[in-house]
């Protein structure tokens, strides 16, 4: 029997908040989390704005010892510690220091690089002959799957403990791959999500592809313009999101708290044909990855009230609405209500699906809709697909009962999620 799949907690590291509280606060008054980074100016970025979470010492040592933060700067793994961490304490979950381990929970937390500060570090100690003064964490803060590792090691999680990594779809990607396991049966509790690093090293490579905003250096805050006709790129990002995902029987045998069921999903990729390719999407596959994430929902598409969309602020925009009007048959006053993080965050690349699924769940439990920034001046490809009054510049208290996430990345690589308010 397959069992349901609800969500029980969530945690968050997001440019414009750090924690669920002021992170909902941020989301719901179009607070905005990017600014001006002197380093990205002295290294000559054509882009010297950015978001990243305000993580200080202090805040850090609630997660890690002094010990364990001792030559630490992979911002990733501390990212997603933090999110991770306080995704599981939102669940009510306790953190037993016991021999065993949780046989039942596990980790699918994803990644697109970890710790390249570290690695850049490593590499100078390597070539200046002090191999012996790497330290003893530089592997697990370099490796990809650092981040679950030491995840699995805080929390003691025993089931599958494993680091995804897809792009862009990754957060999205490790969503519903903890819901596919769920819902067969072979854990009861899977703690998913997915980081990305910060830092020049991190963002320098999509700076020299012309990708990031050159034209808002002196006005960070209006720089991240989704689904503006005057977007010039996006603005390259970091933070972590966290969800606790668990099996209806055994959230309600313990009386957790839900915030919303997840009815199913769809991954897939496009391949790279058609017109498809590494930084553009398949149009045919955007399309089938929505209709079949429907399908595996048993949703209509009429039955949709928001889409969170992926909407990087790129010329690419455009093509998303079309692909999601085509996917639902839907247009104009009957298009779903649609929204974009990245308006307040940036582009928070391989964390950009779970911080975002994170924002779409706050919705739907609390019933709102957070304003889009920055996009007073709607692209008229999507003003000739859907009504304006869709895109919302002012927050909307709004019941909710489907909401769709959908992530498309680097890689012509998809993933939609379509989440439903729990109703007991």
């Amino acid at each position: 029997m397959k069992k349901r799949v609800v969500i029980t907690g969530l945690g968050v590291a997001a440019p414009n908040g750090v924690g669920l509280d002021v992170f909902q606060h941020a989301i719901k008054n179009g607070i905005s989390g990017i600014r001006h980074f002197e380093e990205l100016e002295r290294l000559k970025f054509s882009c010297q704005i950015a978001g990243m979470p305000d993580v200080s010492t202090e805040l850090a040592l609630q997660y890690l010892t002094e010990l364990e933060l001792k030559n630490f700067n992979a911002t990733g793994i501390l990212y997603g510690i933090i999110a991770g961490i306080d995704a599981w304490n939102d669940a009510y979950l306790s953190i037993e220091k016991t021999d065993v381990p949780d046989w039942d929970s596990g980790i699918i937390f994803g990644a697109g690089t970890s710790g390249l500060d570290k690695l850049r570090e490593s590499i100078y100690k390597i070539d200046d002959f002090k191999v012996r003064n790497l330290g003893s964490t530089t592997v697990i803060q370099t490796m990809n799957s650092g981040i679950s590792a030491y995840l699995a090691g805080k929390l003691g999680l025993g089931n599958q403990v494993t680091t995804n990594s897809s792009a862009c779809t990754t957060g999205t990607e490790s969503i519903i791959m903890a819901y596919e396991r769920i819902k067969s049966g072979l854990a009861k509790r899977i703690l998913a999500g997915s980081t990305s690093d910060s830092g020049p090293y991190i963002w320098g490579g999509f700076d020299a592809m012309r990708v990031c905003t050159y034209k808002h250096n002196d006005s960070p805050e209006t720089g991240s313009r989704p689904m503006s006709e005057s977007a010039s790129g996006f603005v390259p990002a970091s933070g972590a999101g966290a969800l606790v995902l668990e099996d209806l029987e055994t959230a309600l045998a313990r009386g957790a708290r839900i915030y919303a069921e997840v009815l199913g999903g769809d991954l897939n990729s496009g391949g790279q044909r058609g017109t498809g390719t590494l930084t553009a999407p398949n149009p045919v596959a955007v399309q089938r990855c929505i209709q079949n994430a429907m399908k595996n929902a048993g949703t209509l598409a009429e039955d949709v009230d928001l889409i969170n969309g992926h909407l990087t602020a790129t010329s690419k925009d455009g093509l998303e609405i079309s692909n999601w009007s085509m996917a639902l048959g839907r247009g104009g006053v009957d298009f779903p209500y649609v929204n974009s993080l990245k308006s307040t965050v940036g582009h928070c690349l391989s964390a950009a699906g779970s911080i975002e699924s994170v924002a779409s769940i706050l919705q739907l439990h609390q019933g709102f809709i957070f304003p889009n920034r920055n996009c007073e001046d709607l692209h008229p490809e999507i003003t000739e697909i859907i009504d304006s009054s869709r895109i919302p510049l002012q927050l909307i208290e709004k019941d909710l009962n489907i909401v769709i996430k959908a992530s498309f990345g680097f890689g012509d690589v998809n993933g939609c999620v379509v989440f439903k308010k729990y109703l007991s």
